[in-house]
């Protein structure tokens, strides 16, 4: 028995409905939180709570579904939680978040919804969202109809423009303050999902949207971006851009960042007293973690046009068109997806993997996600390229060289995702059933410059935030294992004792102890791999001015051979403790995850073997 003390439980307020919805966007505008929005269905693959910023109660935001019967990982997920939620004892309402601009699809969920809160008494408000696209199309809706039939609080809003908002928490505030729902009309009892498919449609026709009349146009551009010839073609181009883009693009914001970090670092030094406090500043500090910073740009780039891609829809046709090809290797379409994704951050790119139906193609999927080139290896391909690739432009100066040996680079960690794919699907994967392919393709939206730009800020930022810390605690140690017990003699160092130690691993590619330690380093994430190196590089040259990591590179006499095999370990390796985390979680055990590190690690090696020997013989 519950004493008068005891705290009254809080209100929720649950988000339920369609992918791409909206569903998300309104969870921020309701929270000021910033989970992340995008023009592709799926997006949202983790159940998100935040406090509501107009009235004492969370918001949860639960994964977009289509049905409460589900199909994929994500919906399995979303459904599972929301009845949980709805069977706890506190005081609740749940809002089914509708597409405007496709009405009956929408409907036929917020039918099944009305079932299940009826069950458990809990009250239900639609809400209509995206009435901004309706007067761009000359498109009506009559409310009066709807609100008559269904019986239940209805708002039109805009989550894009806040259109409503005031509507909307009047709605909240009376539904929570009502002490139990009223009685329904009976609409939905007793219905099995093919009755409340043809109430859906019903309804919308009444409402006055017949079908999804937005798809006209959408068909009309969808007859060129998906045809077999033009479409292929446009794809082609696109993933060459992207690629392309991330090298000639970031160039004039790495050089700036490295100006201002060489005048930050003359300034700095130039007011510090010679001894140990100036070398680590020098070293570790400026030569150290400001190497890493110089690639920061290259990720925002990245970052950037994904969101283009994103936001313009024309990601969900990219998966459509994967399908396919992606099928031979054992994959789904909606694996282009991850592993697109994944060129930013494995981790994102592994959850991403919930949209996919088939078990067996979302194991897949999550096992070769790590083998695409995320932004944390940026940094590692930034300094070999610019230091080993001479900067030749061609065609007018759009195609350059070093962004086709970036190309080159992904596209190798693309084909060996692949053909890793293809070999698990047929031999550990051989016995899986498959399930239905289903992808649903978004409307042609022009892309928000501004979201997109703080997007890929607030991405850039997070991955300087998140790998910071452990690069400087890492570049502080190596610093000092450089540095003593001779004082900044590196020949002499206890680092080098150990780093000598491990040279005969590293040796049949043609590199010394110096980058043996760093690849070591790295096995806690690979961005560490400039940090330290930059942190070594320092120590040899205390008396230089500051200059580029990328130079440094140029005068240690590294060979093309031997810059070449690097490159290739790095793009097989497994080395990020994260990624490897995420994946036993996804995957409910450390057998697959333990299995990808050491045979990624062992490809990788064998990978830097066979590149040295080809490029020294040629």
């Amino acid at each position: 028995m519950k004493s008068p003390s005891d705290p009254k439980p809080e209100a929720k307020i649950l988000l339920v409905g369609n992918p791409n919805s909206g569903k998300t966007l309104l969870f921020n505008r309701l929270t000021g939180l910033r989970k992340s929005v995008a023009n592709f269905p799926g997006v949202t693959v983790q159940i998100s709570k935040g406090r509501s910023l107009w009235m004492e109660a969370d918001v949860v935001d639960f994964p977009g579904i289509y049905s409460l019967n589900p199909l994929t990982k994500d919906e399995e997920i979303s459904v599972e939680k929301l009845n949980e939620e709805l069977k706890e004892k506190s005081p609740k309402v749940c809002v089914c978040v509708l597409d405007v601009t496709r009405l009956e699809r929408s409907l036929f969920l917020f039918l099944q919804l009305r079932q299940l809160c009826d069950k458990e008494n809990v009250p239900l408000i639609m809400l209509l969202n995206m009435v901004d696209q309706l007067p761009m199309h000359k498109l009506s809706l009559d409310l009066d109809s709807l609100s008559s039939t269904l019986d239940c609080p209805l708002t039109l809003v805009s989550a894009k423009t806040k259109q409503g908002f005031a509507e909307l928490k009047s709605s909240f505030d009376q539904v929570l303050a009502a002490p139990t729902r009223k009685d329904t009309t009976g609409l939905t009892q007793g219905k099995d999902t093919n009755q409340l498919k043809a109430l859906a449609k019903d309804l919308a026709n009444k409402a006055g949207l017949h079908g999804d009349l937005l798809l006209k146009t959408q068909f009309k551009i969808d007859r060129w971006v998906l045809s077999k010839s033009f479409g292929s073609i446009i794809f082609i181009f696109t993933m060459l851009f992207l690629f392309q883009a991330i090298f000639s693009w970031a160039a004039p914001l790495m050089d700036g960042v490295e100006s201002l970090i060489g005048a930050l670092s003359d300034l700095t030094i130039a007011n510090i007293p010679s001894g140990i406090v100036h070398d680590f500043f020098s070293d570790a500090i400026f030569g150290g973690f400001g190497s890493f910073l110089v690639f920061v740009p290259q990720i925002f780039i990245l970052t950037f046009i994904i969101g283009l891609l994103e936001d313009s829809g024309y990601l969900a046709r990219a998966a459509l068109i994967c399908h396919k090809p992606l099928g031979y290797f054992g994959l789904s379409g909606k694996s282009f997806v991850s592993l697109l994704t994944g060129h930013a951050c494995a981790i994102p790119a592994i959850f991403a993997a919930r949209n996919i139906e088939s078990r067996k193609k979302r194991i897949l999927t999550m096992t070769v996600v790590p083998l695409v080139s995320c932004s944390a290896r940026l940094p590692v391909y930034g300094l070999f390229i610019a230091s080993l690739i001479p900067a030749h432009f061609y065609f007018g100066g759009l195609v350059g060289l070093q962004g086709l040996a970036f190309f080159a680079l992904y596209f190798f960690g693309i084909i060996s995702a692949l053909v890793i794919s293809a070999i698990a699907s047929k031999t550990l994967f051989k016995k899986e059933t498959e399930a239905p392919f289903v992808l649903e393709l978004p409307p042609y939206r022009w892309p928000s410059l501004a979201s997109i730009l703080k997007k890929s800020w607030e991405h850039s930022l997070a991955f300087v935030t998140r790998a910071g810390p452990m690069i400087f605690m890492v570049t502080a140690i190596v610093w000092a294992l450089g540095y003593f017990p001779t004082n900044g003699t590196l020949e002499t160092s206890y680092l080098a004792s150990l780093g000598k130690w491990i040279d005969p691993i590293f040796a049949p590619i043609g590199i010394d102890w110096r980058f043996g330690v760093a690849i070591i380093t790295s096995f806690l994430a690979r961005e560490v791999f400039v940090g330290t190196l930059g942190t070594m590089f320092g120590i040899e040259g205390a008396d230089e001015d500051f200059t580029g990591l990328a130079e440094k590179l140029q005068n240690s006499g590294m060979t093309l051979a031997s810059g070449v095999a690097l490159l290739a370990f790095y793009a097989i390796a497994m080395q990020c403790v994260a990624t490897l985390s995420v994946l036993k979680k996804e995957m409910g055990s450390w057998k697959i995850p333990s299995l990808i590190f050491v045979v990624y690690s062992l490809l990788a090696y064998i990978a830097a073997l066979i590149a040295y020997f080809i490029v020294s013989a040629f």
